[in-house]
């Protein structure tokens, strides 16, 4: 059973492109896999791309706010995890 850790929670949700901006509480890199849980919601994705400011970026830290492509709807105050092999 693989390990989950908070990392963090959803912000924002831009439905018309699917993004999502996450509040990070933990570090977070491209490649991870994420798992989303809130209200009805309750799904894991890999992390193909992050971007702060516009910019793609292959890792954020703590206390950045990064943008990412989401495979479903996510709601502000969802939490975001990192799942953990």
């Amino acid at each position: 059973m693989a390990e989950e850790k908070q990392i963090g929670k959803i912000t924002h949700y831009f439905g018309k492109i699917s993004v999502a901006v996450i509040e990070l509480s933990d570090a977070l890199k491209v490649g991870d896999t994420i798992h989303i849980v809130g209200g009805d919601r309750d799904f894991t994705q890999p992390v193909d791309s992050m971007q702060v400011e516009h910019q793609n970026i292959p890792e954020a830290k703590a206390g950045d706010a990064v943008g990412m492509k989401v495979t479903q709807l996510v709601k502000p105050g969802d939490d975001v995890y990192k799942v953990e092999a």
